[in-house]
């Protein structure tokens, strides 16, 4: 509406230079009288100035809101014109209307950034943001009372803290995370993100101390080990001890001397001494068995990390399970995408991992029609390259889901369960996962994700 305004103030004035310019000429060629000529175009000079006026306003108009909008300057307001009538009123009150909702604009941003900047101070997590100059922009009450450095102006001061945790936090890809022990007190878990801002690249960090969450894991880590190891002992010691004495009666009430001083047991009696011995026997070999099983699970050693390419990993899988599958009638079919797929780790550890999946995949193919186990390796939604061990068995109820890598925990009737604990860990030491989805009697998969 401004705009027409001022096109059709521009088109009066033009249209009236343009009338007294004809009445000018006119006057001139018909009646000879210059004066009358003279004053028509002393009119069309004023007339021009007004327009050029009217103009050169205008422009001012614009120039000034727009220096108004670039400098952020919203105290400024556009009034009406003395001179110039009504001309302007609808353009200074567009004008006015801009400048009023940029005002309420960046008011709303002002008290967005003020509950951010509150939020960010009373949280418990460390925030510390820098530049790609390493330039401290925002840090927050918790990460100053976390990292007691002072004059905490630059990225590089956390080298006076630790020059370790400073070396990984440099080389920290952005969405990636380490923990780190700095003392006895500090144990600091540091996550990262990355973005941009004004042009300059910056990079958030969040620090947390886990020294308390680790200590919590940790006594119900040696809680859950005490509970487990009562269990296993107490299961064997008890039979043990009650046989021990009951045969120590058999001994004592049964076993007579004769006259040549030779010492003679009733058959029943004897009977009841072999059974026991056997039993002692049995009992004390599943305890050995267990203590050899809590030897193997806290005593894995550490990966010796290298390329692997994964259709080679297969094939030798292949080869260990090929007569005892061709026994059992089961087929293992292996697909590999891309072809060339690698993967970094300990190819013996890996390979005792995939051994032991399809293990527990043939005991759960014993009874279906589907007898086929497939090795998958890809790639994930996350770019890591992954291995799936798939079987459609009889599958893990989901009760048993959360516990089946439990160290000792174990759903069949023989079997120490000890492996998939073992085979998690040695995941855990490739700073991998091994994950399990069920659907019993459908299908189960287990997944091994790659760093």
């Amino acid at each position: 509406m401004a705009f027409k305004s001022f096109t059709f103030g521009v088109i009066i004035r033009v249209g009236l230079i343009v009338l007294l310019a004809f009445a000018a000429a006119y006057v001139y060629a018909s009646q000879q009288a210059a004066p009358i000529a003279l004053l028509f175009l002393g009119l069309i000079g004023l007339v021009a100035v007004n327009l050029i006026s009217f103009v050169s306003n205008t422009n001012r108009k614009i120039s000034k809101f727009l220096e108004s909008i670039r400098y952020s300057d919203f105290s400024t307001s556009f009034t009406k014109d003395s001179g110039l009538g009504n001309s302007f009123r609808q353009i200074n009150q567009s004008f006015n209307d801009v400048i009023d909702a940029f005002k309420k604009t960046r008011a709303e941003k002002e008290e967005q950034m003020l509950f951010l900047q509150i939020m960010i101070q009373h949280i418990n997590t460390g925030i510390i943001s820098f530049d790609n100059r390493g330039r401290i922009g925002v840090i927050n009450g918790a990460a100053k009372q976390l990292l007691q450095i002072p004059q905490f102006k630059d990225i590089h001061d956390l080298g006076k803290l630790s020059k370790e945790l400073l070396s990984k936090v440099l080389d920290l890809s952005p969405g990636g995370s380490f923990a780190i022990r700095i003392n006895t007190d500090l144990h600091l878990n540091v996550q990262s993100a990355a973005f941009k801002m004004d042009g300059n690249s910056w990079t958030l960090l969040s620090f947390q101390n886990i020294r308390a969450e680790l200590q919590k894991n940790e006594l119900e880590a040696w809680q859950n080990l005490t509970k487990i190891l009562r269990h296993e002992i107490m299961n064997s010691m008890t039979p043990i001890a009650s046989l021990a004495s009951s045969l120590g009666t058999i001994l004592e009430e049964d076993v007579r001397e004769s006259e040549e001083g030779s010492l003679s047991i009733e058959k029943e009696s004897f009977i009841d001494l072999s059974e026991g011995l056997e039993t002692i026997a049995s009992r004390s070999k599943g305890l050995v068995d267990f203590v050899h099983a809590y030897r193997d699970y806290t005593s894995i050693p550490q990966p010796i990390i290298k390329p692997i390419a994964v259709q080679s990993l297969f094939e030798n899988i292949r080869v260990l399970w090929k007569d005892e599958l061709a026994n059992t009638g089961i087929s293992l079919a292996c697909t590999i995408n891309p072809p060339t797929l690698e993967i970094h780790g300990d190819q013996d550890l890996l390979q005792m991992i995939l051994i032991n999946l399809i293990k527990n995949s043939v005991e759960a193919l014993a009874h279906a029609e589907d007898k086929r186990i497939m090795l998958k390796g890809g790639i994930n939604h996350q770019s890591k390259p992954v291995i799936q061990v798939i079987d459609h068995g009889e599958g893990i109820v989901p009760e048993a889901l959360e516990r089946i890598f439990v160290p000792f925990y174990t759903t069949k009737k023989s079997g120490s369960g000890i492996g998939l604990a073992i085979s998690r860990q040695i995941m855990n030491l490739h700073k991998g996962s091994l994950e399990v989805v069920s659907n019993p009697g459908v299908q189960t998969v287990f997944t091994l994700s790659f760093k």
